[in-house]
């Protein structure tokens, strides 16, 4: 993908970041954001790099998708440690903007909320280990250090720790609940929990070898990842890989989707104590990956997708035989929705639980699945669609209510789309090779990639560095968009219901803490 690319300055050359020129840039930053924002824009990602090592201090990076197109931007700072705050135009920034001070000690000026998001005492607070300078041995000073929840007081008001630390096999995140009887006032969540160093891992990769990496920055997103990380390496090497290889990309996609959504739709089910869901459910999705690894090598298709194309392909037997497997799975799950749609004990727990109203979720930028259930109506394969969706015409699934209904509907008729888009792509699956291998790409060239993945839009941003090395790689899970909306929608509900309403979002603890 090749966006438009703008680093904020006067004329700079290609590849070159200008010297600092104070509030110039500062305005064109706000003035930017507010742009984007008043023409229904949204806020992709925020990051940092530190490029002291080339004798031209510290940028700021932001990605805005409008119109129909992707715009990344570049805010040179210099010796500064200051930036313009953008969450007073997009609240999503907060914790990104907490996220690059953590990491590289970059503040938002004029940021309400200061607190560490990443860091848990792992590193001291002088310390910034996407620095140069920062040992990736991370032999720095390790503290345990407090956290300030925000305080909620009054008659009757008690609070109510759960995790990091849960019952069952699920990622450490930390919610703290305010609340009079069962009634939830607020929400305050903590992660970072799973914090690996996985940006600081990239920058000793080749583009080659990043592949890998990127792959498991989220186990159950690797198909979006790697998609979306190989599309910046193409962008950057100046190579197209092969029809073929897309399209079995694409198709890989959607059984990512499929399978995702199979397994949500169960464990919604089981959360509202129908154990049936769970069991049907389960079946379908444990099949599917079974036929994963059967065709493709691996249950959770894991490097499969690579730069230049993808690594295996699909013989005649192979096609026929996933023909069949949707059309079973179209009858199932019809079968299966027809069940969900008239049990009054599901339909009376999923129905005006954790709500988003639409205008909540334009305020707050929610987006992916969780948005099209809140009448936010984007979605990359229709609205930035790389190839092969701009040939597929991908209907995407949208509802208003914003409820723990509507996203079980959304998750439903997405379903039904992916096996729509499925028998597309076998019908049409090109005859051509599965792979160009991308050649040498330039320093300090800059390149992304976005791919929808099952919770919503993933975004690689690469920065090259000297001899087909990365010099920084920013990966972006829409669940730093949509868990702070988690912690409004469910507010009003009673506590027993928050794993059904959390459960109904599936947000990303390990893509989003990296």
């Amino acid at each position: 993908m090749n966006p438009e690319t703008l680093t904020i300055g006067l004329n700079p050359l290609p590849g070159a970041i200008p010297a600092w020129h104070g509030e110039t840039y500062a305005l064109k930053w706000d003035q930017t954001a507010q742009r984007v924002r008043g023409h229904g824009g949204f806020l992709v990602s925020v990051w940092g790099s530190d490029d002291s090592d080339r004798g031209q201090g510290c940028a700021m990076h932001v990605a805005y998708a409008a119109s129909g197109a992707l715009a990344c931007l570049s805010l040179p700072l210099g010796q500064h440690r200051t930036y313009p705050d953008l969450s007073p135009v997009y609240p999503a920034a907060v914790r990104m903007q907490r996220a690059v001070k953590d990491l590289l000690g970059l503040q938002a000026s004029g940021s309400r909320d200061t607190r560490p998001w990443l860091r848990h005492g792992a590193w001291a607070a002088g310390e910034a280990p996407l620095r140069k300078d920062y040992a990736i041995d991370g032999a720095g000073t390790r503290r345990s250090e407090p956290y300030a929840f925000v305080p909620v007081s009054g008659d009757g008001v008690h609070e109510i720790p759960v995790g990091p630390v849960h019952a069952g096999t699920i990622e450490p995140g930390h919610f703290r609940f305010h609340a009079v009887g069962e009634r939830i006032l607020r929400l305050e969540a903590r992660l970072g929990y799973t914090h690996k160093g996985v940006e600081k891992l990239l920058e000793t990769c080749t583009l080659d070898s990043g592949a890998r990496l990127a792959g498991r920055i989220s186990g159950d997103s690797t198909v979006a990842y790697t998609w979306a990380y190989s599309m910046a390496v193409e962008g950057v090497s100046r190579i197209e890989p092969p029809a073929r290889a897309i399209w079995l990309r694409a198709l890989l996609l959607e059984r990512e989707r499929i399978a995702n959504h199979l397994g949500d739709l169960g464990a919604l089910g089981n959360d509202a104590g129908f154990a049936f869901g769970l069991t049907q459910f389960s079946l379908l999705k444990e099949d599917m990956l079974r036929v994963n690894e059967s065709l493709f090598g691996h249950r959770y298709l894991m490097d499969v997708v690579i730069p230049g194309g993808v690594r295996g392909d699909l013989r005649a037997g192979d096609i026929d035989r996933l023909r069949r497997e949707a059309d079973t799975l179209g009858r199932a799950i019809a079968a299966l929705r027809a069940i969900y749609d008239e049990h009054a004990g599901l339909q009376d727990r999923f129905i005006k639980a954790g709500i988003v109203t639409p205008g909540l979720a334009l305020t707050l930028g929610l987006w992916g699945l969780a948005g099209r259930a809140s009448g936010m109506a984007w979605d990359a394969r229709v609205d930035l669609p790389c190839r092969p969706y701009d040939e597929l015409s991908v209907r995407a699934a949208v509802r208003r209510n914003g409820d723990v209904a509507a996203r079980v509907n959304v998750r439903f008729d997405e379903v039904f789309e992916s096996l729509r888009i499925t028998r597309l792509l076998l019908d049409g699956l090109p005859g051509t090779a599965i792979c160009t291998p991308p050649g040498q790409a330039p320093d300090r060239a800059f390149g992304v990639g976005m791919v929808e993945g099952w919770r919503g839009p993933v975004f690689i941003a690469l920065h090259t560095g000297a001899a087909n090395r990365i010099h920084r790689l920013h990966p972006h899970d829409p669940s730093w968009q949509n868990w702070p909306v988690l912690e409004h929608a469910v507010m009003g509900n009673i506590v027993p219901d928050f794993p059904l309403i959390n459960k109904s979002f599936n947000l990303a603890y390990s893509g989003h803490d990296l």
